[in-house]
């Protein structure tokens, strides 16, 4: 009997999907503290990951053939040892967008309108409304990253008014954006934009890519947000940027080191909001992601293949 194994505690409601999807298929579901590892070896499909999955499931003798990550990023993965045994990987693109973009508009909005310094002044008991308070309307974006999400956060500024730029790796023109780059041009599309934002994932070409240089670019009215990858920005030089007033801002969801330690000036900066690794997050997480594997889990079945999300290993996304 072919085996599979789910993650992640799953609703009875989605665990009934699953198994209408795979009929005649021994499914565990669980979390992985609550599974036992030597199941990974006999699994052919995973469904979300666990250190099981590389101890057990990537053993010469295992029978692992497809795993469907949780997440979008795949960079802390073992991907070497999945390409060298030939296991499937697809990862979950797709099922972000919607609250990602959100979270970066909600911070967007926050700096426009000074409601992160409102904030500040709520928790103090002070009546303040000094500051200098903007639009969206009207202003540039750019966003560097232009796949599912940053696809979705040109088409949000559209709604707001905003002029939209975008920086991917194959410079090939998308909708809702006014005008796209290869990555050669970032550094054109840093000096033309009002808020910068890093949708990218983290590859060896990706690593660092905002540093003093990059933030120079910028407009030292521009507020940078990173909902990507910590790594893909130099840490000190943003602090440093931020400082001397290169930028007018940060927005963070995610940074490097994460956890960000709690003596980091970053924390006790104004000019920034930090979010901890959140912006993936929604109630509805768990409905995207069956609807994602269910997908491709019945391609799997059909034609040996799943259909979406398929992970490049020399790419490394």
């Amino acid at each position: 009997m072919r085996k599979m194994i789910c993650m992640h505690g799953l609703t009875p409601e989605q665990e009934d999907k699953i198994r209408a999807a795979a009929p005649g298929w021994s499914i565990l579901f669980g979390r992985p503290s609550e599974l036992d590892a030597e199941s990974f070896r006999d699994a052919e499909v995973v469904c979300g990951w666990c250190p099981a999955v590389e101890t057990e499931g990537l053993r010469p003798d295992s029978k692992l053939r497809w795993v469907q990550t949780w997440s979008a990023g795949v960079d802390k993965l073992p991907l070497d040892a999945l390409a060298a045994k030939g296991v499937i990987l697809t990862d979950a693109s797709g099922i972000h967008p919607i609250q990602m973009t959100e979270t970066a508009f909600a911070m967007m909005l926050a700096f426009a309108r000074n409601v992160h310094t409102a904030i500040r002044n709520q928790a103090k008991g002070v009546w303040d409304s000094s500051g200098t308070f903007g639009e969206l309307y009207g202003q540039t974006i750019g966003i560097v990253g232009a796949g599912a999400i940053g696809g979705r956060l040109a088409r949000i500024a559209k709604a707001f008014g905003m002029r939209t730029l975008g920086v991917r790796r194959s410079g090939r023109p998308a909708a809702d954006f006014d005008a796209m780059t290869d990555l050669t041009g970032l550094h054109d599309v840093l000096s033309a934009s009002d808020y910068v934002v890093n949708a990218l994932p983290l590859t060896a070409e990706t690593r660092g890519l905002f540093g003093p240089d990059a933030f120079r670019s910028m407009k030292r009215t521009a507020r940078f947000l990173n909902i990507g990858r910590g790594a893909t920005v130099d840490t000190d030089a943003l602090v440093e940027a931020l400082r001397d007033g290169t930028i007018a801002g940060a927005g963070l969801d995610v940074t490097d080191p994460e956890p960000l330690p709690a003596d980091h000036p970053l924390w006790k900066m104004d000019n920034v909001i930090i979010t901890p690794h959140t912006s993936g997050l929604t109630n509805r997480y768990k409905e995207r992601i069956t609807e994602l594997f269910v997908f491709n889990l019945q391609t799997y079945l059909r034609e040996g293949r799943p259909a979406r999300n398929i992970v490049d290993y020399e790419r490394r996304y």
